[in-house]
């Protein structure tokens, strides 16, 4: 596009389009899976993160954008409704074909290249055959109910997500009455990939079949004495927010309880047919679900492309993978004693560069130290099995006060929040759900120890807050910063904000945190100006944020006055961004850029230059509205200069840098890719942080941060 055709649409709107923006940032996921140089058992893992996200993105974005353009249940004529709807359409329409196709011309070729075999039901030889048909009547139908479709035998639930078979059949069933449809049900309790016997393999490596391909070669022994005249795979997606009256319902848990399984029947927003399903029937199914053929999704492959993740899962061959990344530990506790380590300076994590362990231990630690009396945390997602929720059931069982702030309406993560709700109370732990009608996002948690010996006992404050989630597994893929510290006035400001969450009492005052939905946008806007007025003054300014989402209006008007005002601003945002950079008069001075990489970019940081006060914040809220009006969301200072150059040089000004994994946003919503200049030399962030404090140098090597 020419940058007069950019500038124009930019004074056209002055916010870009938020869900155009998050289904840009999956094609920028997409592009991960197409690149030659990543290992194709990786390549194979974005395809199913490209799968994961979209599955989201409808049940969440464009059910509610179906939700606001409906008028009791039907499609309205609004123009701007209906013209944003079809935009949407088009682009997951383009997105999804071309992810069958990397997936189809590229990465499954190359599979088969490294030994490894999706056998289809034509490649079988005779011996797979006489093995998939054993299998199926021996694993498979007698799981299976076919339904066939008359009056008595109406469409059944299906349910969201879930793989199905429509099959169209001949004659006369056992009643003699021509009940032309049948349903099949695949059960979730199936695997979805099945590797072969190695004995029965024809070809080096090992070989699978998919049970869709496996349901399909033997769906006509279902029927007796009728022919299958055609089939297909079909898979719908449904609204999947969950929503209960919080005004009305006196118990939050069991309310939930009962919403989880009405989840799985919630409004039809997509649905995926295989690419040779007959009109006929995909329309059949359509009218089933009540959507319109914009809805269809015909595709040349499994319906659901995440299940293919059990490929590697059954793939011993690490060459196929990224080499193996052992993170850092820090080593630097007095006679491992983490809170007398913490009584002399902060400590600052970077995962999954950095492991998480410390955290589980501070928490380990706190659980059986005598002298510590209360714990308090909030969880919003750890997950089925977590350690960190062992140590505070222990600690509980001890005797200890241990409080946990535990959010309930953790999109996908309820079942797993109200499990560790139930057996937190059970151990004796004081559980509570926040606040009514607002997700308590924050991540933090606060030991409170008795010190000092009898003669003169004092509590003292030891807290952790963090960007990223208390999960074991996420700790390992997602970049965020931690922060353990005993500084008494955020260990005073940690402890307020449990007290409001539990008291529901308006918080005091508070000495650093910016707390939403109080006053976070306030602060934050207020940072924005100060740099504003710094700029007018003839000062250099400079403003540099990373955050996963930025959407909120009010911020980014503040961010284009900033930028007419002078100040230089770089924004590293990693999803959707509805600010458009680089537009004159408007933006000249702001540059948005992506970074997708190995790991999933979580962390968020703000920080403003301050006339050289270098105010660095890190925070678990990304800049939208969701986040700072409707969550409970905390950013914290970093107050050690060591350990704010160390935000600095590991957390901003790489991933400035980078021309390896960096995507720059243009005026007019598209994203380019940067690559190296002639006579530069390659730089990664992420490959710059795993060789800097991977392994046993962590905490040792403290980069000079180049100027930002």
């Amino acid at each position: 596009m020419k940058p007069e055709t950019r500038a124009e649409l930019a004074r056209h709107a002055l916010f870009l389009d938020r869900e155009l923006s998050q289904l840009a940032f999956n094609r920028r996921v997409l592009a991960q899976a197409e690149d030659p140089s990543i290992p194709v058992l990786e390549r194979l893992r974005y395809l199913c993160i490209v799968s994961s996200n979209l599955d989201e993105f409808f049940e969440v974005r464009v059910a509610s954008l179906l939700a606001a353009a409906s008028v009791d249940g039907v499609l309205s004529e609004h123009p701007a409704l209906t013209a944003n709807l079809n935009r949407v359409s088009a682009e997951c329409h383009a997105l999804v074909n071309r992810q069958y196709e990397v997936l189809n011309t590229e990465v499954l070729p190359l599979l088969e290249q490294n030994g490894i075999h999706i056998v289809r039901h034509s490649q079988r030889t005779e011996a797979q055959r006489a093995w998939v048909k054993d299998y199926f009547e021996r694993e498979v139908r007698p799981l299976l109910t076919p339904i066939g479709l008359d009056p008595a035998h109406p469409f059944p639930q299906v349910v969201n997500k879930s793989l199905n078979f429509i099959v169209a059949l001949s004659g006369k069933d056992a009643f003699g009455r021509g009940t032309a449809i049948a349903i099949v049900k695949a059960p979730r309790v199936l695997p979805r990939i099945i590797p072969l016997p190695a004995g029965l393999s024809d070809q080096p490596g090992i070989s699978f079949c998919l049970l869709s391909s496996i349901i399909h070669a033997h769906v006509a022994d279902l029927f007796s004495g009728r022919e299958v005249l055609a089939y297909s795979q079909f898979r719908v997606t449904r609204d999947s927010d969950l929503w209960v009256d919080e005004d009305e319902v006196k118990n939050l848990r069991q309310a939930l309880k009962g919403e989880l399984a009405g989840r799985q029947f919630g409004r039809s927003v997509r649905l995926e047919v295989a690419k040779n399903c007959p009109p006929e029937l995909s329309q059949f199914l359509l009218d089933q679900f009540n959507l319109d053929k914009t809805r269809l999704y015909q595709v040349d492959g499994p319906v659901n492309l995440v299940r293919l993740n059990e490929i590697a899962e059954h793939t011993k061959k690490p060459e196929l993978r990224f080499p193996p990344f052992i993170p850092g530990v820090l080593n630097k506790t007095v006679n491992n004693d983490i809170f007398a380590t913490l009584r002399r300076h902060d400590m600052l994590l970077h995962h999954p560069f950095q492991s998480f362990q410390t955290v589980i231990d501070f928490i380990r630690s706190a659980a059986t130290d005598p002298c510590v009396v209360a714990i308090k945390q909030t969880v919003y997602r750890t997950g089925m099995n977590s350690d960190l929720m062992e140590a505070l059931i222990l600690a509980a069982r001890l005797g200890k006060e241990v409080t946990v702030v535990v959010e309930l309406m953790a999109r996908f993560d309820e079942e797993a929040n109200i499990n560790w709700a139930d057996k937190l109370e059970q151990a004796g732990a004081q559980v509570v759900y926040g606040v009514v009608g607002l997700k308590t996002h924050a991540k933090i948690a606060l030991v409170i120890r008795r010190e000092g010996g009898n003669d003169n006992p004092v509590l003292r404050y030891y807290a952790h807050l963090g960007t990223g989630n208390y999960h074991p597994t996420t700790t390992k893929f997602y970049t965020d910063f931690g922060l353990l510290t005993s500084n008494p006035e955020l260990g005073r400001d940690v402890n307020e904000v449990f007290m409001h969450l539990t008291s529901l009492a308006k918080p005091q005052k508070l000495n650093h945190i910016w707390l939403a939905p109080f006053a976070l946008q306030d602060q934050i806007i207020k940072a924005i100006r100060n740099e504003a007025k710094i700029a007018k003054s003839g000062k250099p300014a400079r403003i540099i944020v990373k955050v996963n989402a930025l959407v909120d209006e009010s911020v980014i008007r503040a961010l284009y006055a900033a930028s007419q005002d002078g100040v230089r601003i770089d924004l590293i945002v990693r999803g959707a961004c509805t600010l458009r950079p680089g537009v004159e008069g408007l933006s000249e001075n702001i540059r948005v850029r992506s970074i997708i990489g190995r790991f999933l970019e979580h962390s968020r940081i703000y920080y403003f230059r301050n006339d050289l006060q270098h105010d660095i914040y890190l925070g678990s809220a990304d800049w939208m509205n969701r986040n700072l009006f409707r969550r409970i969301e905390v950013a914290f200072p970093i107050l050690d200069r060591s350990l704010k150059r160390r935000v600095m040089a590991e957390g901003l000004n790489p991933y400035l840098k980078d021309n390896v994994n960096a995507w720059e946003l243009e005026p007019d919503g598209h994203y380019q890719r940067r690559k190296p200049r002639a006579k530069q030399q390659p730089f990664g962030a992420q490959q710059h942080l795993m060789q800097t404090l991977g392994t046993t140098t962590a905490e040792a090597t403290r980069p000079t941060p180049p100027a930002a």
